[in-house]
This record gives structure tokens, sequence and C-alpha cells, in this order.
């Protein structure tokens, strides 16, 4: 599970660190005996498809779906033709209200990912059926150093943190540098609580072309079935 080259500069010494000769490790042994998503050649995907030259947005997730046909490297997104899970149909609910979004025929993130926004778990593999099952075991830092490399960054980039996990992650992040929205959870426990109406995704927009940038579209195209 290589690291995309786009991002070895920002990561560099990373990989030789104790924790990450621990953690890549671990991956490998658990592989062995268990199912882990997603895939090897999709841990990375979040990186993959956002360059780090490229980050304009960041949204923090917490760890990978844990079932089968759901997860491939990024947060909150699944592979076309798996029924969006919860809280992503409470995204959509939310990007409909705030930009006008058609709700599409799947929940693949790709769209966004190619356009700037880093869609970036905490916890980058999980054993099948087992929630938070590859916690604590080095990817937090490894995500971490993700973070800060961002933060260091000459680009203003917007982080949009969803629940208190996410908020927590992103403590280091440096508000006057850039811009950090804050709200509930879309989960369904939580969504009504503030994530409905935080209009997120209209404010992203409005403080990219603020500082001179596009704005991403949100609408993700039907896919065939």
């Amino acid at each position: 599970m290589p690291i995309p080259d786009s991002w070895l500069p920002a990561l560099v010494g990373e990989t030789t660190q104790p924790y990450y000769q621990q953690l890549y490790r671990f991956v490998g042994e658990e592989r062995k005996k268990y199912r882990v998503f997603p895939p090897g050649e999709d841990v990375f995907n979040a990186l993959r498809y956002t360059p780090f030259e490229q980050v304009r947005v960041v949204i923090i997730g917490q760890d990978p779906y844990h079932d089968f046909n759901q997860a491939h490297g990024l947060a909150f997104s699944v592979l076309p033709g798996t029924p969006a899970p919860p809280s992503l149909i409470n995204i959509f609910k939310e990007l409909h209200t705030d930009v006008d979004f058609r709700i599409p025929n799947n929940g693949c993130l790709i769209p966004w990912a190619e356009q700037g926004v880093l869609l970036l778990n905490a916890v980058l593999t999980v054993r099948a059926h087992q929630a938070n099952s590859h916690q604590g075991m080095g990817w937090d830092q490894f995500t971490d150093a993700v973070l800060r490399a961002i933060n260091a960054a000459e680009t203003r980039v917007v982080f949009l943190l969803w629940g208190s996990y996410a908020q927590r992650k992103a403590e280091g992040i440096d508000g006057s540098r850039h811009i950090v929205l804050k709200a509930p959870h879309p989960s369904p426990l939580s969504a009504s609580r503030g994530f409905f109406g935080c209009k997120h995704f209209s404010k992203t927009n409005e403080a990219l072309q603020t500082a001179g940038l596009s704005p991403i579209d949100w609408q993700l195209p039907d896919l065939a079935v």
C-alpha cells in the first residue's frame, strides 16, 4: 500500500518511523487472518484522488465502512452499486436544501475528491464487521501527519468538521489561516441537532471564491445501473 507520490515530500520520514513500520506489519497480519476493508490497493485512495497540491477542502471521517462492497478509501463514500449509508443520505439531504443538489442514484464521491476535496478517514483500515477494530494501531498518528502537512501549506483550505471526533482530530488547525466550519455529525443520531441547516457546502464555496479559488461542483452524476 504505497503512499501516492504527490504526498511523499509532505510526509517525508513518516514511513520510516517505528509506529508506521509496526502499523504496516499489523495490517499485513490482519489480512492473513481476516477480511480487511478497504482492499490494499484502495487504502490510500483519499491521497491518490486528491494530490497534496490540489487540496482545497478537507472532510474528516472516523474509520472505513466495515461491510462488503462499501469502503474504497474515501470517507463517507461507497462503491458504485452500493446503497448510500444513513450518514451519506443525510449529507445529500443537506446538500439538496443548501445548494439545490439533486440526489443521485449512487454514493460514490470520487468526483468531489478529483476537485480537491480530501475525504480523509482518521483510521484507514478496518476488520470486516468490527467497527474501530484498527483504532489505536498507528493510523491516527499517520493521518495527524497528513493534517499537519495541510495546515502548514500556503494555500487556504476549508475544513469541514462534523461531530466531536473530527473536531478533536483537527484541533491543531490554524483557524487564522484556514477556514474551519463545525457542525454535528450527519449520523441519524445527531443530524437534527445542527447538521441539517449548517449550509457548509455553500459556505465552503463562498470561502473558496473569496480566496480566489474556484468553487466545488457538489453535484454527483447518476451512474449506469
